[in-house]
């Protein structure tokens, strides 16, 4: 049996959608490669925010008893890899996304449509309230 068998790359969107992440991009890759179905690529605008994306998404998935094959590049934040099989989740620093720029080289897969998400209202009543980044934004 495959790790994460029947979570959809929605599952996995969605996820994504309810952190800080930007420019999310979701490519259906599966009639190109065999190693993976789909890539869910963002990005943020700092190295201490693709960290923290990166934790918090892994820690949200843990606590629905999803668990990576793999997760690279969490220390440095410059690209965070998380593999969850037939979901791969690419976290980029904006100018490394732009250097590697996977949408381009991927650019024959089909582009998946982002779904609806509803933030819980714990970080709705975080972005509320706050005019401060709760992120910090500057560049490491």
């Amino acid at each position: 049996m495959k790790p994460n068998q029947g979570l959809t790359p929605e599952f996995f969107l969605k996820e994504v959608l309810l952190t800080k992440a930007k420019d999310v991009v979701a490519l259906d890759i599966s009639k190109l490669t065999s190693f993976t179905d789909t890539f869910i690529i963002t990005s943020a605008t700092s190295t201490r925010q693709v960290k923290a994306i990166g934790e918090r998404l892994q820690s949200n998935l843990r606590d629905k008893k999803v668990k990576p094959l793999s997760v690279e590049g969490l220390e440095d934040g410059r690209w965070v890899l998380m593999d969850y099989g037939d979901v791969i989740i690419h976290i980029f620093y904006e100018p490394v996304r732009s250097e590697f720029n996977l949408e381009g080289l991927w650019a024959d897969a089909q582009e998946l449509p982002l779904p609806e998400v509803s933030a819980p209202e714990e970080v709705k009543a975080l972005v509320r309230d706050s005019d401060d980044d709760l992120w910090g934004d500057e560049a490491e």
